[in-house]
């Protein structure tokens, strides 16, 4: 099993916005997610600096799955452009945060 952490930004005012959408995330997505072998997937907010920490358990995906290219996902990121820091494609701007310490 794979742990990866990585970190994003919100945009002023938009954290009960993100967190509204987030309640209602589509079942169509959650299952695009499962599909990629994601079995757990946290996100976190500090709101002092708008920064969102999002933690991932995964199992391997099946074989040329790509989440990334799948519509879902894509309309997804659209979704969320308008709150988040985005690249050009609409995915949000992701920073990897590597493992320092485990328990």
């Amino acid at each position: 099993m794979e742990a990866k952490a990585f970190r994003m930004k919100l945009k002023p005012g938009c954290a009960e916005e993100y967190r509204k959408r987030h309640d209602a995330i589509w079942p169509e997505l959650v299952e695009i997610l499962r599909q990629s072998g994601v079995i757990e997937y946290h996100i976190f907010l500090d709101e002092e600096t708008l920064s969102l920490f999002a933690f991932q358990k995964k199992s391997p995906a099946e074989p040329g799955f790509q989440l990334t290219q799948h519509p879902v996902v894509r309309r997804w990121w659209a979704h969320m452009a308008d709150l988040m820091e985005v690249n050009d494609d609409l995915s949000p701007v992701v920073v990897a945060c590597p493992e320092v310490f485990r328990l």
